[in-house]
């Protein structure tokens, strides 16, 4: 399916864009901590929309399920693919936000 591609694709770029956020943050935290707290939450809510989006994709699968059968064995092969790569990205990223609230 071609919209898991597509969401697949835009939940990377929150996972980036979180990422890229929150190292900035941990970057310019003593300097500019006002700065600072504004690129944390949008680390944050960047996140959420990786969850929504996420949210989603499971729910296009669930659907297919229950109205198609079990999708084909290479749309599965693809999306857990790409959701290993998500999960690992997601537990860096959140890592990162500890960090900054820990430091």
């Amino acid at each position: 399916m071609k919209i898991i591609e597509t969401l697949s694709h835009k939940i990377e770029e929150e996972l980036c864009d979180a990422k890229s956020y929150v190292t900035m943050a941990m970057e310019v935290k003593e300097e500019y901590p006002e700065l600072s707290r504004t690129l944390y939450n949008i680390s944050t809510q960047e996140m959420e929309h990786m969850n929504l989006l996420h949210g989603e994709v499971t729910q296009i699968i669930k659907r297919y399920r229950e109205t198609q059968g079990e999708p084909p064995a290479e749309m599965l092969a693809v999306y857990d693919y790409l959701h290993k790569k998500e999960i690992e990205k997601s537990l860096e990223v959140k890592t990162l936000q500890t960090m900054y609230k820990e430091s």
